[in-house]
């Protein structure tokens, strides 16, 4: 593999894309060793095409406020990569879109299904969008209007998109909704429905339960638990409400969260009563981060600032990628952080994850301790085809099986001679591996 050579030449294909394009430089600095010993992944230029998506579709959505004022936003899919099942992904509303961020997420899911063991191939999409401040007639309206151009391309064997940042029950709701009237069926095509109309228990929680399962089981190699550790979070979405609800039940002390404009510092735990009232917030469409400083006095705000200069055991980034730096990284390891879980896309610099790995820290990248999201679609998916609704404690048995199971892919695949596991070179080794082989099976298509 001539890394350099392909790297300029996706540049060239892809100018300016840099989240894409640092994506994909991590896949194969990561597989090139696996890539050069089998010579038939070459000859079936497997590279080339699996970091080419199969198809990208963007389209306008044209939208009326609540004032009778039209808007037009741009709207995206990404569909990556079929080889092991229909394709799978979210759907992220937010200002910050673009073909760059969502086609690193697609290449990124890809590998990321690969490794639950469940058959879905990788893709996403979503819109530049803001639902913040927006009424539910706006989003209804909004949503419909995405669903109209997406509805011919998706379907329960074809592609299964779900949430994502700014995409909820309640989107997803109006997105159901939508496709429902148009293509007249009741079927599996989005996951993240509501418990009434498909959904699957713990579904919500189930990235941050994940994420929480996944470095339960680095903590292990070690000899460690989560109990008595302090840990610190980013964001306050779906992956940090999960993550700090498990890791407080597996005896840990949650004491951040963060949000755009700074982070909260709280002593005493987040816990309890504490993320009762943040979902709360959340749910109203408020601001979570600042308002949290005023009902519970004992806990700080730091404006403009971002969690990791607290001093931690464990580190959980869940907010969005690029969120930590070379800096931060080096913080961490000073205060002597012991385990860095992913539980977002991403959110660690290349410098950062570079500082964790020189210095032999338990570090592991989202494809792997954020699956737990998309392992529970694949399950919700499961349990729309045979048309039942598993109790909770089976799907989080399933969910922790799952998580064990891609711990023990990423440690078959990133051991060291000298025992330090490399998680970043695991995952992305037995996530290639598959859907390689997969590719190599179906021949040229």
């Amino acid at each position: 593999m001539n890394l350099e050579k392909i790297m300029s030449d996706l540049e060239k294909k892809n100018p300016g894309e840099v989240e894409f394009l640092q994506a994909v430089r991590e896949v194969l600095e990561s597989i090139q060793d696996v890539y050069n010993e089998n010579p038939h992944f070459e000859s079936a230029n497997i590279i080339e095409r699996i970091i080419e998506p199969d198809r990208v579709l963007m389209f306008k959505v044209s939208w009326v406020d609540d004032s009778g004022k039209v808007h037009v936003n741009r709207g995206y899919r990404i569909q990556f990569n079929n080889a092991i099942g229909p394709y799978k992904g979210g759907l992220r509303f937010h200002p910050s879109v673009n073909l760059s961020i969502l086609k690193f997420l697609g290449f990124e899911q890809i590998f990321k299904n690969s490794l639950t063991t469940l058959p879905m191939g990788g893709a996403k999409g979503g819109s530049d969008f803001d639902p913040k401040g927006k009424s539910n007639a706006e989003i209804m309206r909004f949503c419909q209007g995405f669903m109209l151009e997406l509805w011919k391309l998706i379907g329960p064997e074809t592609d299964v998109p779900a949430g994502d940042i700014g995409v909820g029950g309640r989107e997803i709701g109006f997105l159901y909704g939508m496709y429902k009237k148009l293509a007249r069926e009741n079927s599996g095509v989005l996951t993240g429905k509501g418990l009434n109309w498909g959904g699957s228990l713990i579904r919500p929680e189930a990235t941050g339960f994940g994420a929480v399962y996944f470095a339960k089981e680095m903590l292990a190699t070690k000899g460690e638990t989560f109990k008595g550790k302090t840990v610190c979070i980013s964001g306050f979405g779906n992956v940090a409400w999960g993550a700090a609800l498990k890791a407080t039940e597996l005896g840990a002390k949650v004491v951040t969260i963060s949000g755009p404009d700074g982070y909260i510092y709280d002593q005493d735990g987040i816990s309890g009563e504490k993320i009762d009232y943040l979902l709360e917030l959340r749910a109203s469409n408020q601001d979570i981060v600042k308002p949290y400083s005023y009902e519970f006095p004992g806990a700080q705000f730091h404006q403009g600032k971002r969690p990791w200069e607290v001093k931690c055991d464990i580190a959980l980034p869940c907010a969005t990628q690029n969120e930590l730096g070379k800096e931060d990284a080096r913080t961490l390891v000073t205060n002597g952080v012991q385990c860095v879980a992913e539980g977002a896309n991403m959110p660690s610099t290349p410098e950062a994850i570079e500082v964790f790995l020189e210095n032999k820290i338990l570090f592991a990248p989202g494809k792997a301790v954020n699956a737990g999201g998309v392992a529970t679609s694949g399950l919700e998916m499961s349990q729309n085809s045979m048309k039942l609704s598993w109790p909770l404690k089976e799907v989080d048995e399933r969910l922790h099986h799952i998580m064990c199971s891609i711990h023990d892919q990423c440690v078959k695949h990133g051991k060291g001679k000298d025992g330090y596991v490399n998680y970043v070179k695991g995952a992305n080794v037995a996530g290639f591996l598959k859907v390689a082989n997969a590719m190599i099976d179906q021949g040229i298509i």
